[in-house]
């Protein structure tokens, strides 16, 4: 009797077989389709949305990320990841209706993930030194909460204990940059707007990742910041204008200072480019508003916070008009007639989102001012130094945590270089 022939898989797919068959096998059973339909909802819902109107929304103290440039070479990956991000609708509900169920349920606030958004992409970090402190919670959050209700941004720890470059550089860098626009005949004007961990400490957690890198890195720069670079040093005004006020010149809930803080920068800026000239400049109020405070968003919440007004009279008499104002996409000039207390050099001020609101002020207590917002050093590189090279005063503001970090196109050896080249060519 001969053995029965090696059965073989039938010539037709197994979805096509009778049901009687033992090798019949549904194409798409009621697990794969309900499968198949909640991959579709999760991988178009966000695309659905859009269609309906729905947009991203900027919650995080910053620019949502722009689509990477084709021409960015490996950085168009790396960057893709973060515009996905920032672009998934409803993103910020989701994160609001997280930190409710962390808080609400665990009591404890969520772990969020740091992210940074660069002019020039990610920034390169060395490896964390394990000598770190590293008391608990045991990483960086993006928003530190402290005593009585305060908020304090976490990249101002972050990026003191992570740096770009050392502080030693940064100070050589400052240096050069100094000695390019000086050798030309004008006057340099470097300002660093302190962070709020470094002016309102005493609302700051007892223990929070970072606190004592963060604060020998800090002490190290302003020890000689002013010594080694020249700039101006506004810790010292602005605890004397928080002690008349009785109040600190910084936000509760964002990370930048209020306007009474701000105009201590803009009489210091005066000042330096024209010893003397605010002896009879007079700030009168001129009411107040509210707007999104910039760092419950952070943590899944929302605020408001209140901007105060004022009016400018340089002479201590005539209001001056304030004709520069928010948002700055492109550098913006403005012109008026001199006069007692009002700056009479031509002057360039480049600066980011601690001087953006005080452009306004500049602008009516200078006779001729250019502002250019601080990234347009990175996307206009000759044009920055063009701008330079038509004033006789460039004033240049940057945050302390991008500052002390090396994290500004300002730094940047190949700009400076650039700018020393321009303005060697139409000396002062």
């Amino acid at each position: 009797m001969s053995a029965d022939p090696p059965k073989s898989l039938p010539a037709v797919p197994e979805s096509l077989l009778p049901r009687e068959h033992a090798l019949y096998r549904p194409r798409h059973s009621s697990r794969q389709r309900t499968a198949l339909t909640l991959a579709v909802v999760f991988f178009c819902a966000p695309a659905l949305l859009l269609l309906v109107g729905v947009r991203p929304a900027e919650f995080e103290n910053r620019k949502l990320a722009e689509f990477p440039s084709i021409t960015s070479g490996w950085g168009f990956f790396t960057g893709l990841n973060a515009w996905a991000n920032d672009h998934i609708p409803l993103r910020d509900q989701a994160v609001a209706a997280a930190s409710g169920i962390s808080r609400g349920v665990f009591g404890e606030a969520p772990p969020v993930a740091t992210q940074h958004q660069e002019p020039n992409g990610p920034i390169p970090v060395p490896p964390k030194d394990p000598s770190l402190d590293r008391p608990d919670p045991t990483a960086y959050v993006r928003a530190i909460e402290g005593k009585d209700g305060w908020l304090y941004l976490g990249e101002d720890v972050e990026r003191a204990c992570e740096p770009k470059l050392p502080v030693a550089e940064v100070f050589d860098r400052l240096r050069a940059l100094r000695a390019a626009v000086e050798s030309s005949g004008r006057k340099l004007v470097l300002v660093v707007a302190p962070d709020k961990v470094t002016t309102v400490p005493e609302f700051l957690p007892a223990k929070y990742f970072g606190a004592e890198c963060a604060a020998r890195t800090r002490e190290e720069f302003w020890r000689g910041l002013v010594r080694e670079t020249g700039a101006i040093d506004l810790r010292g005004v602005l605890r004397n204008a928080a002690a008349e006020r009785k109040e600190p010149v910084y936000q509760k809930l964002d990370s930048h200072w209020t306007t009474e803080g701000g105009l201590v920068m803009v009489r210091a800026i005066a000042e330096r480019v024209q010893q003397g000239v605010t002896r009879t400049w007079d700030f009168r109020p001129a009411g107040s508003s509210e707007t999104k405070a910039g760092l419950p968003p952070l943590l899944g919440q929302s605020a408001t916070m209140t901007i105060n007004h004022y009016e400018l009279a340089p002479d201590g008499k005539v209001v001056r008009e304030k004709k520069l104002a928010e948002p700055f996409p492109e550098p913006r000039h403005s012109t008026q007639a001199p006069g007692t207390g009002v700056v009479k050099p031509k002057a360039l001020v480049i600066g980011d989102s601690f001087a953006t609101p005080m452009a306004a002020y500049l602008s009516a207590g200078f006779a001729d001012l250019t502002f250019q917002h601080l990234n347009t050093i990175a996307t206009d590189p000759g044009g920055t130094a063009a701008r330079m090279a038509d004033a006789s005063a460039v004033v240049i503001e940057v945050v302390e945590r991008n500052m002390l970090s090396g994290n500004s196109a300002v730094l940047s050896t190949q700009n400076i270089e650039l700018i020393r080249a321009e303005l060697a060519k139409r000396p002062r």
